[in-house]
């Protein structure tokens, strides 16, 4: 496995103390809880697909672009590789794009101009058919944006699913950086309603699915960044969310004090997301060094 540098630099986020498992899972769950209601109330929202927004061209660039609305923070520099790439943000399991309010917000005040999230329906029954359904996505979005390539940020199932389509679909081509957050790479030992629903059984450890993921992936050309939590009961075992192949430029991002579904909303996780793909302008012609990191 591979880090990037900047990851270095990211102990000055906000961090958590160390108290002891036991108090710090008492914490993780009450925000938990604080969270998935907050969600709950903003879930209606996102179930729409979103509407993709009108063409327009800046006198500057001459680029058509998805419009974001009026800026909300420091403007960006014109011509800025970081801010004219589109993110895609792909969320779970039986939830839709509104997980991802806070944190496209985030994104969009720091110059991310080209913002798109994509819901896939609770009745997909295939991992495979979610994929191809992104991929088409993705290649609309270039298409409208004039973008050769994303970025994609994944939130659980959603990561496992944009994994898919970078590694087996050839969707690398496309996506510069894949960001994962509480994502079963290895495949979970817990899934509620494992034998009910087939894209949740592809999700546990040593399926068909996760076992193709295992396969060679010689000449991938994404990027990988994964955060994971020691407290995300979700992820069974927790570093099952870490990616592990040795073909992958990968680096696992240790995140302290929270669970699976605060991952999305979490102001330092967002800060560090908002680096992971920032950062990747100055990491070309770096060699990278082996290591991990964490944030919060």
């Amino acid at each position: 496995m591979k880090v990037l540098p900047f990851l270095s630099l990211l102990p000055h986020l906000p961090r958590l103390p160390g108290p002891r498992l036991s108090t710090a899972l008492l914490g993780a769950t009450v925000l938990e809880l604080v969270v998935l209601t907050g969600h709950l109330a903003t879930y209606p929202f996102g179930l729409t697909q979103e509407r993709a927004p009108q063409e327009r061209r800046t006198p500057e660039r001459r680029t058509p672009g998805l419009s974001t609305g009026p800026p909300t923070g420091p403007p960006t520099l014109p011509g800025s590789p970081a801010a004219e790439r589109p993110v895609v943000l792909l969320h779970g399991f039986i939830d839709n794009r509104s997980v991802f309010v806070l944190l496209r917000r985030a994104l969009a005040r720091h110059g991310r101009r080209h913002l798109a999230s994509l819901n896939y329906s609770p009745l997909t029954r295939d991992l495979r058919t979610a994929a191809e359904l992104l991929g088409r996505h993705v290649e609309e979005i270039c298409a409208r944006t004039g973008q050769r390539e994303v970025d994609i940020v994944g939130h659980s199932l959603g990561g496992l699913i944009a994994r898919y389509y970078v590694q087996r679909l050839g969707g690398d081509h496309r996506v510069r950086t894949l960001v994962t957050l509480g994502t079963p790479h290895g495949g979970t030992a817990v899934a509620p309603g494992a034998g009910l629903h087939p894209i949740v059984r592809q999700m546990r450890g040593g399926s068909p699915l996760i076992e193709e993921l295992r396969l060679p992936a010689a000449g991938c050309r994404t990027r990988f960044v994964s955060f994971w939590s020691e407290l995300d009961q979700v992820m069974v075992p927790v570093g099952t969310a870490c990616v592990d192949h040795p073909d992958l430029d990968a680096v696992n991002v240790r995140v302290s004090g929270i669970g699976h579904l605060a991952l999305p909303v979490h102001p330092a996780v967002a800060a560090a997301v908002r680096e992971a793909l920032e950062s990747q302008e100055a990491r070309e012609g770096t060699a990278p060094s082996s290591g991990t990191s964490s944030v919060a």
